[in-house]
């Protein structure tokens, strides 16, 4: 699904607030089209201790511009095509106008066009991607196999997922980059072989970074990170992929989806969410070296509707309208283990005692990619300075996290930086850092204490923060976490409780003020931070050492055969909640990202086995048990297949085409669940692992682990380009009863062609040579 914000002259989606419910509103809940961050250094170069605020830096604005005539011809083309009198959305106006062929994605199988949500495989040609660096290095080590000189579309690397969060940026920085070399000698030379621009460790979060320098109205981006639909906030459609799908925009291979459903709301799409294009957004254009891009969406913004590329039209439809009333909105805390545990903040309080769950607060953290703009902060500094000033200081740890250089140097200067070290906060480095798992803790809390933890972040599934299970996250906006480092209690609500001053008096919160943009602009900051960009230099070698253990070239894999797959056994049934944390572990294993067989060892470390309750335990068929990745290798080595068997979205939680590599290397060949979530689907079928899910839910409890499997019609499916049904013949081990499960299947005739090849990788790289 994609949502699009509606703007209240388009759609009463939104209700207008009173003036001071709105103050509480803007405290508490984040609105996404937010923009800025801090600090950073890079591999061949040296942590800078001043600010080098160089005027003269020139980014290349038209490599950065949507193509807007091209996109205007198209979206004519598509007029043609539908018919004029066809009201489009606006997602719908800027995904069509990225078609390769109108004509071929719109009518094929779509009832002559009628029928196009959920049912058009939409073959799109992107205008740039984006990838972080943990994701990079496959995504470039697959590119690197199609043996072209240069990137398609602009292209941009980020180092900021292997950079550690501890005791500050400037001592965190250095050793991660002196512990990351490697990996980041190899990025910035592939990024200067193949045209690519490159942002060093230090200069920013991709998704803050993207937010500053390349999102624009109209534009199509894919990144390789869950959190690509960022970007949205400035008007353009952006989705995170693996890093296959990555490299099919970067050979200029047309990138396919099938056309999502459209909902007109508020950030609830599961493949993107936009907020249209308004004048709200040129002060921030302007600020970011990008007037002429505003100056241009503007004009479009203003044409008629017929070649509006960045308005809906009026009466367009909707498969769903979602009606907030922002008058009866308050903040909610998300969590734990999950982010869609929502929790009214007037409701935590007794939340907490019905959950048993810690009532002491251990660590608080702010920033992150998409919770770290300029007004962000100067909304938190305003909350320290009125804390400060009753005497107050936090009574957790307090980490702060600035999503860019650009941030960083502007809160510097605006003294916000040192507002909060004096209160007894740590700037983190310009990186994801506990994010992503990336935090070293020196508190004291054990692996296996239970605490609680309250962040700014994305994420919070069950050790993803600092590899302890029982560390509960609880997700909330910078501005409640801070006034929850000052409580140091996850029951004290900031808008209606006290804390007691040292001098014994009652202090309560007052609504946090903070300017959208810095009055004096934004500082650039360190020079060093800046990205290396120029043309592709083919004479760069980028080296590869076969000693390596972070790096590995990759191998292709064997193409289908040709026949159903008999004999797969089942490794693991899975119960409850399997992310793609839970399939590929981040945190101390980011380090394993561009080596294929060393990061497989941590392939479904912390699933739950349905049988037994036990984490990580896989049982053998002689009854011996051993960690689910020793059992996979094992049977790899012994040339059995087999599968696994989960619950309901299977493979949420970020874009990690690892949690799709590692099955596929050690021998999977199918996932058998509930249901899938949309990445992670895709990323399988990409690596020519077969997603299926049961026709019937309740099937789930007639599947074992260890139970025998063989597949019918599966082949004969592929070779008809995804039609046909697939059922699947299981054996029970131990008793010998076979039984016979009904599955579904979303594979698209690409698709299909990936899985008999072997990979997507694979077929693209032999049209290619």
């Amino acid at each position: 699904m994609l949502c699009i914000y509606h703007q209240i002259s388009n759609i009463a989606a939104v209700v207008l607030l009173t003036a001071k419910v709105q103050e509480y509103y803007e405290w508490s809940v984040k609105q996404r089209t937010n923009i800025q961050s801090l600090l950073r250094p890079i591999s061949g170069r040296t942590l800078a201790t001043v600010n080098t605020n160089n005027s003269t830096y020139k980014p290349n604005i038209e490599a950065r511009t949507p193509p807007y005539p091209k996109l205007l011809k198209r979206l004519r083309e598509v007029r043609r095509v539908l018919g004029s009198s066809r009201s489009l959305t606006l997602a719908e106006k800027i995904l069509y106008s990225h078609l390769d062929n109108p004509e071929e994605s719109l009518l094929s199988n779509t009832d002559n066009g009628l029928n196009i949500r959920g049912n058009a495989n939409l073959k799109l040609k992107p205008d740039r991607v984006a990838m972080q660096d943990a994701s990079a290095q496959m995504a470039l080590l697959q590119f690197m196999t199609c043996k072209l000189p240069s990137t398609a579309v602009p292209a941009s690397i980020h180092c900021d997922h292997m950079i550690v969060g501890q005791r500050g940026a400037d001592v965190d920085l250095p050793e991660s980059i002196k512990g990351n070399k490697e990996v980041f000698d190899f990025l910035e030379s592939a990024a200067k072989k193949y045209g690519i621009e490159f942002w060093p460790p230090g200069a920013g979060i991709i998704h803050q970074t993207v937010l500053e320098n390349y999102s624009a109205p109209g534009l199509m981006m894919l990144g390789t990170d869950s959190h690509t639909p960022n970007a949205g906030g400035l008007g353009a459609i952006a989705i995170g992929v693996g890093g296959a799908d990555a490299v099919d925009a970067m050979v200029d291979a047309p990138w396919e989806l099938k056309a999502p459903k459209i909902l007109g709301g508020a950030e609830v799409g599961a493949t993107t969410s936009l907020f249209p294009f308004s004048k709200r957004h040129i002060p921030y254009l302007e600020s970011t070296h990008r007037s002429s891009i505003a100056s241009q969406a503007q004009a479009i913004a203003e044409s008629p509707s017929l070649h509006n590329l960045l308005r809906a039209d009026e009466g367009a439809h909707y498969d769903e309208l979602i009606t907030i009333n922002l008058s009866t909105l308050e903040p909610h805390i998300n969590g734990p283990a999950t982010p869609d545990l929502s929790t009214p903040l007037s409701k935590f309080a007794g939340a907490v005692i019905e959950n048993n769950w810690p009532e002491t607060v251990s660590s608080s953290l702010i920033g992150s990619c998409t919770n770290s703009s300029y007004q962000d902060m100067a909304r938190v500094q305003n909350l320290v300075k009125q804390a400060s000033a009753a005497g107050l200081k936090p009574v957790t740890d307090f980490f702060i996290t600035p999503g860019s250089e650009q941030i960083r140097a502007t809160l510097e200067r605006d003294e916000i930086s040192s507002t909060f070290t004096e209160a007894g906060g740590i700037v983190l480095a310009n990186a994801c850092g506990p994010c992503i798992g990336m935090w070293s803790r020196t508190d004291g809390i054990a692996k296996g204490e239970p605490n609680a933890i309250f962040t700014s972040y994305n994420r919070n599934f069950r050790g993803r923060n600092d590899g302890n299970p029982d560390t509960m996250n609880f997700l909330a906006s910078p501005e409640i976490v801070t006034a929850m480092s000052y409580a140091g209690n996850t029951s004290f609500n900031p808008i209606t409780d006290s804390i007691i001053t040292p001098s014994g008096k009652e202090f309560r919160f007052e609504p946090p003020t903070g300017a959208e943009l810095p009055q004096k602009g934004f500082e650039q900051g360190k020079e060093e931070l800046l990205p290396l960009s120029g043309p592709p230099s083919p004479e760069t070698e980028v080296v590869v050492s076969p000693t390596s253990d972070r790096l590995a070239l990759l191998e292709p894999f064997a193409p289908f055969p040709e026949s159903d797959l008999e004999g797969l056994r089942v490794l693991y049934k899975v119960t409850g909640k399997c992310t793609t944390d839970t399939i590929s572990a981040a945190g101390p294993w980011l380090k394993y990202k561009g080596h294929l067989p060393n990061i497989s060892a941590n392939t479904l470390i912390t699933a739950i086995n349905a049988a037994t309750g036990e984490v990580n335990v896989a049982y053998d068929v002689d009854g011996s048990t051993s960690g689910i990745p020793e059992l996979a290798q094992k049977w790899k080595d012994q040339g059995k297949e087999w599968l696994v068997v989960g619950e309901s979205n299977y493979g949420e939680g970020s874009a990690r085409e690892h949690a799709a590599l590692q099955p596929r290397y050690l021998g999977g060949r199918v996932i058998l669940c509930k249901s899938f979530a949309r990445i992670h689907e895709t990323n399988l079928k990409k690596q020519g692992v077969v997603p299926l899910t049961f026709a019937n839910g309740e099937d789930y409890g007639k599947i074992d682990a260890l139970d025998e499997v063989s597949t019918i019609g599966l082949y004969d499916m592929l070779k008809n380009g995804g039609k046909g049904d697939v059922s699947l013949r299981v054996k029970k081990h131990g008793s010998g009863e076979e039984i016979i499960l009904k599955t579904k299947h979303t594979f698209s005739p690409d698709q299909a062609g990936f899985v008999l090849a072997g990979s997507a990788l694979n077929l693209l790289a032999n049209a290619k040579r």
